[in-house]
């Protein structure tokens, strides 16, 4: 397997150095900074991983403010409760895309924030408190009880959220197996994305960089 240092390299070769690739780098939130978020910005951020999947991101995002208002600024008691004839009428507002599985999946993702404050005392505390060595079972806990939240779409959301995760693009995919950390992966499999978990968590513990930093480096190797 290749060290941590040598992907490092690697990528900082192929970006045309060092600062070039700390750059690209994010920094993931705190705890407490995770937890000072309100519930409505993390739905809203569902909210847009769901209907940037299969489109044109730049086309959500200048719609956004059209969302904002069209969701009640994504408070997720409000969202809840939309009626039926509410989400019809969201169908047909040219404002936002007009995606009735994505507009329906909304009001369900409200429903589960709202289920998540109740355990957990707010949907923020519920993510931040969730253990990062672990940050794949949170993925499937989204998938699970969230609506439209499998691929990469769940994990997208905890990334821009600030929340340290990586990402199984095509790119850190194809570089885990140029690299020789895995044969073959399915991003399908929770097999295989428990194998991947365990290489980045060994990256992790071998840099002491976080998940997203691994992830992009990773990326940037190919």
């Amino acid at each position: 397997m290749t060290s941590f240092e040598a992907l490092y390299h690697l990528a900082a070769a192929n970006q045309g150095g060092v600062e070039a690739l700390e750059n690209r780098l994010s920094q993931p939130k705190t705890v407490a900074q995770l937890k000072r978020l309100s519930d409505d910005r993390y739905l809203s951020m569902m909210a847009r991983c769901i209907f940037r999947a299969g489109f044109v991101w730049r086309v959500i995002d200048n719609k956004w403010p059209g969302f904002e208002g069209a969701f009640a600024q994504f408070n997720p008691l409000a969202v809840a409760h939309f009626s039926d004839e509410k989400l019809e009428l969201l169908a047909q507002d040219r404002s936002i895309v007009r995606n009735f599985t994505k507009i329906v999946a909304v009001r369900n993702n409200a429903v589960y924030v709202l289920d998540r404050q109740r355990s957990h005392g707010s949907f923020a505390a519920f993510i931040a408190d969730w253990p990062e060595d672990n940050i794949t079972g949170l993925w499937l806990e989204m998938k699970k009880h969230g609506c439209r939240l499998g691929g990469n779409s769940g994990p997208m959301m905890l990334r821009s959220m600030g929340k340290d995760t990586f990402l199984l693009t095509k790119d850190v995919c194809d570089a885990l197996i140029n690299q020789g950390f895995i044969k073959k992966i399915s991003p399908s499999s929770q097999r295989d994305i428990k194998v991947v978990e365990q290489v980045f968590n060994r990256l992790r513990d071998e840099s002491g960089r976080p998940l997203c930093q691994i992830s992009r480096i990773l990326a940037c190797t190919v």
